[in-house]
């Protein structure tokens, strides 16, 4: 039997009291390392985990395999989208893999307090993920925030013409809210990613810096020309704060 809280793969609808008015702030919340610390376990097993599904999958060198990882990545803006693009493997399967946890509750790591200050926060809430469907709603219930998002747009739902698409792409972005009927003035997206920040920011969304998750070997601090707000925490995205655009 179909869920009846599901549209579009990789996009599913969570429950919405009421429809909000046209210029409500819809919040775009990236997960990893904005939602709860990634950096701390979960990205090191997903790095691990991509690095031997590449060695196994295409008979390469642990160094060859992290070089493909790191290299697509940087390049497409997920992994992903280079082995489907110049490697025959299955996507899903490899979604899958990398991104099954049995120790998830244990690997995850997040602000006190986080449903209450999302819960405080106005406006519309939304998932925008580069990670698959599954893993994004398995990481939104362990952390007691699941019902805090009218939906979640993983990397499943951001395809297009048969071809697989991940944030930074515009055209992604701005097809995903259109459909999720989001105009791009109301949006504010909230990432750690400054490459995204940066991509984005030129389509006229708000966009804030979240820096509170990063490793300690990457910059965080100061605001570049693209980043409306620059923030450590999300208690800082307070009640009454109605764009993610400075004054």
């Amino acid at each position: 039997m179909t869920d009846s809280r599901h549209t579009a793969r990789g996009a599913r609808r969570l429950p919405r009291r009421v429809a909000p008015a046209p210029g409500t702030p819809v919040w775009l919340f990236d997960l990893d390392n904005t939602l709860h610390c990634a950096s701390r376990a979960i990205f090191p097993a997903i790095n691990a985990a991509m690095t031997q599904y590449i060695i196994d999958a295409l008979g390469v060198s642990r160094a060859e395999a992290d070089h493909l990882r790191t290299s697509y990545t940087h390049r497409y803006g997920a992994a992903l989208l280079g082995l489907t693009r110049h490697h025959r493997i299955d996507p899903h399967d490899f979604l899958k893999v990398v991104h099954t946890f049995p120790d998830l509750h244990a690997m995850l790591h997040a602000e006190r307090g986080l449903a209450r200050t999302l819960a405080a926060l106005p406006g519309r809430k939304i998932v925008l993920t580069n990670g698959p469907e599954d893993y994004a709603h398995a990481v939104l219930a362990a952390l007691g925030i699941d019902r805090a998002f009218e939906r979640v747009i993983a990397i499943e739902g951001m395809r297009a013409r048969g071809h697989w698409r991940a944030k930074p792409d515009r055209a992604m972005l701005r097809r995903t809210l259109r459909q999720a009927r989001v105009a791009l003035a109301d949006a504010i997206l909230i990432e750690d990613t400054r490459s995204h920040l940066k991509r984005y920011r030129g389509l006229g969304i708000g966009t804030v810096w979240i820096t509170g998750h990063l490793p300690a070997h990457l910059p965080g601090t100061g605001r570049p020309h693209y980043v409306d707000r620059r923030i450590r925490s999300l208690k800082s995205l307070k009640p009454g704060l109605h764009s993610g655009r400075s004054k």
